[in-house]
């Protein structure tokens, strides 16, 4: 830190002089004349003009900084807090007349009748400082108190350590400053403008705490409006040492109730209060009067407990958006001292039943170690309604070693603070439907198909594809020919891949764009990046955020209209002026009557019991729109929505790492194999029809009628009867043993063929492996690594 000068006599002299000739002419420009030795005083004389910007620093009473709320969806559930310093402002006028009392009395008895300066204040201090040589002393006026709090401000704001020292260090250059600071300012403010500065700009607590609105709430749970007079006199007995003095400390309590008692005295003095008020107030125990609330001190997502990923979400999306600011610096300083009111689209119902959904799926501390993700959106909107984990949110470092905490919000894409995404599998399906339609084909005519392509088939403008593609499907082999709508009832990866080959690939790509797709990792976002622009991408080979996928349904089931999520409805500044927000930029991406015909299609993978999502049926009879994926043995997958209301999206796996499912047991159930349907399915279920019930959501079995423009071709196929319960989990025991008698060929094949893939000699060409990454290899395969070249994305 700076060194101090010596007081020489000459200097003690001139410096007393200075004091008086400030106190008593009020002039700036004479007390230069008696002080040439402070250099810092001249400089800051310089710059003292009528706007009262002194060195760049805005002493506006009305420009202090306020944190910021984050509100849910309701408007009133406040999720979280934000700021640099914990403070709310608030006009004189609702700040009680006890409150005003006590300030004076306490800090500036004479503060109604000096012009900015004590002048028997400064003497006093100047006989201690000098005479007596004590510590220096005070004489500080209220106004020159509200200068030296803002002045720190301004530093901390900077993260300028040297100003804030010199802002806050026992110096007579500092108080002079100071003072010619506040004389300027009491030309310009009236006194009762200073005192309302000063009451919201004062600490009044060890714990960030600033301002007496906050203190009301703070120490009794009420405003600084209704401030009573024992209330007041124990706030405003806090300013002289906000860490010693601070009644929410149990052990400082009898030193705050002594501090009380002397501004009760004070206020007594100066006939603010009558000798029976004064006597009652003292009498009154201080820890009687308390009512702490102890959230006041949380901060940030971190304290937002259930809704802390959705915060992290919001906040990201305000520090990535221009319409917050023109850097990440000036929207996070907005965020944390802009006096922001955020009023988000989080519904309380809808998050808070998708993080109890995720957490019964799969438990915090399950050995499996899984991840569950889910994320929910309104169809039409673009209104994220909530997101599901079941990870704690965790911030800190102590995230690091702990394998259940975290700050990554898997539901979202990377640069939104999410992962690198997961792979969708059959949950992609209903996108070549879209693609197939928009090429102006039938969903009910019969197309060959086949379990090894060239890859040349899928070529056009933006893939040049070389090698073959080996894919089947999950029970081995294909149906040939098949249609498109049973291709998905049945969820067939084969007839995925003939339609593919026939609309080229960038159609399929085109057609995932429109409906509002893109890719999570940062930089790969576009569906025609590398990442994904790939034969295997008809099976969801992808990296694709459960957000992303949420609101290509939430698309299907608005009739076409695609929005982009938003995540902040409006958001109004502390001058009350409503601030621009994200756009949902909500459109008519595909014709109604392609959106009304694949819910058709996705609605009969449901109804008929033959379908792989039969068991998403939604409870009491609500005609179900749902969609099951599994990519291969690494990642579970549940898509579906309820038109108009809800989409929403489940994820199950390692977010980090490939994991196999195989042979794992996971929240107390063994399984050889599993499937979508086994574990997100369900969990989908849980919780849609655990949201419907809470949010009272009326049964509506009208939407989904196809256009017989695209059913053409074949006959609209008859639902069955229902099946028995035990009938569909024979069946899907034989589909397991199916499968991994499959897996146990194709390994055996592996080995006599000395890991050789058994696809065309071409080399150098692109393969998606496992993880949906693009990498290089000695042939074009995709989805296993085992080295057969075989696909089996998922059929359950």
């Amino acid at each position: 830190m700076p060194k101090k000068k010596s007081l020489t006599t000459r200097r003690v002299l001139a410096l007393f002089l200075t004091y008086i000739t400030l106190c008593v002419a009020g002039g700036v420009v004479s007390s230069i004349l008696f002080v040439p030795g402070v250099m810092s005083v001249n400089s800051v004389v310089k710059s003292v003009v009528p706007s009262l910007r002194v060195d760049g620093i805005d002493f506006d009473v009305t420009a202090l900084p306020q944190k910021s709320r984050l509100y849910a969806s309701d408007g009133k559930t406040v999720i979280a807090t934000f700021y640099a310093q914990n403070r709310t402002v608030v006009p004189l006028r609702r700040i009680s007349q006890y409150m005003q009392q006590a300030m004076v009395a306490r800090e500036d008895r004479r503060f109604f009748e000096h012009s900015g300066v004590d002048v028997q204040g400064v003497m006093r201090a100047f006989v201690q400082t000098f005479i007596k040589k004590s510590d220096m002393q005070g004489g500080s006026s209220l106004t020159q108190q509200y200068v030296k709090n803002v002045l720190m401000i301004k530093a901390r704001e900077d993260n300028d350590p040297i100003s804030e020292y010199h802002a806050a260090e026992s110096t007579v250059a500092r108080k002079l400053r100071e003072m010619l600071i506040a004389i300027q300012m009491e030309k310009k403010y009236s006194k009762l403008e200073i005192l309302q500065g000063y009451l919201n700009v004062a600490q009044f607590g060890s714990n960030n705490l600033y301002g007496v609105e906050t203190a009301a709430k703070r120490y009794f749970n009420t405003t600084a409006a209704d401030l009573n007079l024992v209330q007041a006199a124990t706030i405003a007995a806090i300013t002289k040492n906000p860490s010693r003095y601070d009644p929410s400390i149990e052990e400082n309590q009898p030193e705050s109730q002594k501090q009380r008692n002397i501004v009760l005295d004070l206020m007594l003095r100066q006939n603010f209060i009558s000798q029976k008020e004064h006597d009652d107030a003292v009498a009154t125990p201080i820890k009687s009067t308390l009512n702490i609330q102890h959230e006041v001190a949380n901060v940030g997502c971190q304290a937002a407990g259930d809704a802390a990923f959705f915060c992290d979400y919001v906040t990201k999306k305000i520090l990535n958006s221009r319409e917050f600011g023109k850097t990440t610096v000036a929207r996070q300083k907005l965020l944390n001292e802009g006096g922001l009111d955020i009023y988000t689209t989080m519904d309380i119902t809808a998050n808070t039943t998708a993080m109890n959904t995720a957490r019964s799926t799969i438990p915090v501390n399950d050995p499996s170690g899984f991840e569950v993700s889910i994320a929910a959106i309104k169809p039409g909107t673009g209104e994220v309604l909530g997101f599901g984990s079941n990870r704690i949110y965790d911030a800190t470092d102590a995230a690091r070693s702990d394998p259940t905490h975290t700050a990554i919000n898997y539901a979202v894409d990377e640069r939104d603070g999410g992962g690198l995404g997961w792979q969708i599998g059959s949950t992609w399906k209903p996108i070549n439907l879209v693609a197939w339609m928009l090429a102006g084909k039938s969903i009910n005519q019969p197309v060959r198909t086949n379990t090894f392509y060239n890859n040349t088939e899928f070529s056009c403008a933006r893939y040049k594809g070389i090698g073959r593609w080996s894919v089947r499907n999950s029970d081995g082999g294909t149906v040939n020919p098949e249609t498109p709508l049973m291709g998905l009832v049945h969820s067939h990866n084969t007839i995925q891949a003939a339609m593919g080959a026939q609309l080229k690939l960038c159609a399929v790509a085109e057609a995932a764009k429109t409906l509002g797709y893109h890719n999570s990792p940062i930089g790969q976002e576009d569906v025609f990046s590398k990442n994904s622009l790939n034969p295997p991408m008809v099976i969801g080979a992808v990296q694709a955020s459960p957000l992303t996928m949420a609101n290509i349904y939430a698309t299907l089931g608005a009739n076409g209209v695609q929005c982009d999520p938003i995540a902040i409805k409006r958001v109004i500044d502390k001058n009350g002026r409503r601030l621009r927000v994200p756009s949902a930029n909500c459109h008519q991406a595909i014709p109604k009557k392609i959106a009304q015909t694949v819910a058709y299609a996705i609605n009969q993978g449901v109804a008929q019991p033959s379908g792989v999502a039969h068991a998403a049926q939604l409870a009491g009879g609500r005609k179900t729109f749902a969609k099951t994926g599994t990519n291969e043995q690494y990642y579970m997958t549940t898509a579906g929505f309820v038109p108009n209301k809800i989409s929403a999206f489940v994820a199950i796996g390692n977010a980090e790492v490939q994991k196999s499912f195989n042979n794992m047991r996971i929240n107390g159930v063994y399984r050889s194999a599993w499937y979508g349907v086994y574990i997100a399915t369900p969990a989908w279920k849980k919780f849609m029809d655990d949201y419907l019930k809470a949010a009272n959501v009326p049964i509506d079995n009208e939407y989904g009628k196809p256009d017989s423009k695209y059913m053409a071709g074949g006959k609209m196929p008859s639902l069955t009867p229902q099946m028995r319960q035990e009938d569909y989990v024979a069946q899907q025991r034989k589909r397991d043993e199916d499968a991994r008698r499959q897996a146990a060929q194709d390994q055996a094949q592996a080995q006599a063929n000395q890991g050789a893939a058994s696809t065309d000699p071409a080399t150098g060409g692109s393969s998606v492996t496992g993880d949906g990454r693009t990498s290089t290899s000695s042939g074009s395969t995709y989805g296993n690594t085992d080295g057969t070249g075989d696909t089996s994305s998922d059929d359950n």
